[in-house]
């Protein structure tokens, strides 16, 4: 396994396998794997084959974060990443510093970003102003230095893979975009590098994002008509409330195709929740 931490070297390393025919699996990643991020990394390996190259960015990028939210304490451990890839049969890590991805001198700073206008506009977008022009802006420069045939990502952040889907069809990026099912812990936390945050009781508060989307599921599940979003929204902000000491921070029931909301809730919809477990904040999501 490789480890490269300059762009100009990644690029040149995916142009000559591109120029080979060798197909480039890529799963973009803010380091602190997980068994999440593995199976990403497993499903990779099945879509580029033994004879392809399997690429894992560990790249924990500051214009996704608001100024009051948790980019210096971001879990890091490039160690122990390095060593689940290695195991995973990783070909390259790609990580690179800030400077080399967001270069600035003293006659002009970094000043070009993307941004996509529709499906960012709510639920993470809504909560979070700056969060998706920083994720399409790092995705698009991942894109052109690492030039994957398919990029995984995982639909845990269900908004964010289809703003990806968005920016990669609209901008003519030339690849494919394949998004793998949410990783669950055995108790229905779904996997993510914040869960470390999580400590005594939290953790066992956190299950309450996982179990309001089985209940909205259970509860479409017996109903002959469809539901309406407000209430189901009432009665989930009650039951968050009095079953854990979380804040919901918001839940939105929409077209799972164009993330439009959705004033009737029923079969086909789909629904997400971001939830603050202490000063932990939480995203699930699941189709109804």
């Amino acid at each position: 396994m490789r480890i490269v931490k300059s762009a100009a070297t990644m690029q040149r390393l995916a142009k000559s396998w591109a120029r080979a025919g060798v197909r480039i699996g890529f799963v973009p990643t803010m380091g602190y794997l997980h068994a999440g991020h593995l199976s990403l990394v497993r499903r990779a390996r099945r879509l580029v084959g033994k004879s392809g190259k399997v690429v894992v960015s560990i790249y924990v990028n500051p214009t996704q974060f608001g100024p009051e939210e948790d980019f210096s304490r971001y879990p890091r451990d490039f160690a122990r990443d390095a060593k689940l890839c290695r195991n995973e049969g990783v070909d390259v890590i790609f990580a690179p510093s800030n400077d080399e991805i967001y270069p600035r001198n003293t006659e002009s700073d970094f000043s070009t970003h993307v941004v996509e206008e529709q499906l960012s506009r709510g639920m993470e977008g809504a909560s979070r102003p700056t969060h998706f022009r920083g994720v399409t802006t790092i995705v698009a420069k991942l894109f052109n230095i690492v030039l994957p045939s398919v990029a995984i990502f995982g639909a845990k952040d269900y908004q964010q893979a289809a703003v990806v889907k968005r920016m990669v069809r609209d901008l003519n990026f030339p690849l494919k975009i394949d998004v793998a099912p949410i990783f669950r812990e055995p108790d229905g936390l779904a996997m993510s590098s914040r869960n470390k945050y999580l400590e005594g009781d939290l953790r066992k508060q956190a299950v309450v994002l996982s179990r309001a989307v089985q209940k909205v599921q259970a509860a479409v599940r017996r109903s002959s008509r469809p539901l309406q979003s407000a209430k189901v929204k009432g009665d989930l902000k009650q039951f968050i409330e009095r079953e854990s000491a979380a804040r919901l921070d918001y839940v939105e029931f929409f077209d799972p195709h164009t993330l439009v909301p959705l004033s009737n809730v029923g079969r086909g919809a789909h629904m997400a929740l971001a939830v603050f477990i202490g000063k932990t904040r939480l995203i699930d999501n699941g189709p109804l």
